[in-house]
C-alpha cells in the first residue's frame, strides 16, 4: 500500500472517530435523519427509496461496498430484514459499523477490503449499494 493510501485511510479513521461525538451525531440526525457517525450524505428518505428500488427483503443479501460506519447498509438490513455484507478499508469505520450492527440486532458481516479486490468470489448477492464512494 502506498504512503498516500495509508495517509488517506488514517484521515478517514479520524473522521469516523469525530463522527461519533454527540454533537456530530446531532448534526447528522438533523441533516440526514440518521445517527451512524457516517461520512455519507445519503438521507433516510433516499435510503428508504433504495430499499424499494433494490427490492430488499428477508432472505436477500446486500453488498454495501465503501460502507464506512455502515450507513445506509445497516439501516437497509434493519428496515427490510435482508442480510448485509459491509466492506471498506478504514478500520475505525468498520469498528463503528460492527458495533452498530450488534446494537441494532442486524445480521451481517464486516470485511476489510477494497471494492477493487473483494474476497467474495463464491458469494452471491441480490443487490449492491455504495454511498459517496465513486465521487
Amino acid at each position: 500500500m502506498s504512503d498516500e493510501s495509508r495517509d488517506l485511510i488514517e484521515e478517514f479513521d479520524a473522521r469516523y472517530r469525530i463522527g461519533e461525538e454527540p454533537v456530530m451525531l446531532r448534526i447528522e440526525r438533523a441533516v440526514t435523519g440518521s445517527d451512524y457517525g457516517a461520512t455519507s450524505y445519503t438521507t433516510r428518505g433516499q435510503a428508504d427509496r433504495l430499499a424499494d428500488l433494490l427490492d430488499l427483503a428477508p432472505g436477500k443479501r446486500l453488498l454495501d461496498f465503501g460502507s464506512g460506519a455502515g450507513w445506509p447498509g445497516i439501516h437497509l438490513a434493519r428496515s427490510t430484514g435482508c442480510d448485509v455484507v459491509l466492506t471498506d478499508l478504514p478500520l475505525e469505520g468498520l469498528r463503528t459499523a460492527n458495533r452498530r450492527m450488534r446494537d441494532d440486532g442486524v445480521r451481517g458481516t464486516v470485511i476489510a477490503a477494497t471494492a477493487a479486490s473483494l474476497p467474495l468470489q463464491d458469494q452471491r448477492f441480490d443487490a449492491a449499494t455504495s454511498s459517496d464512494v465513486l465521487c
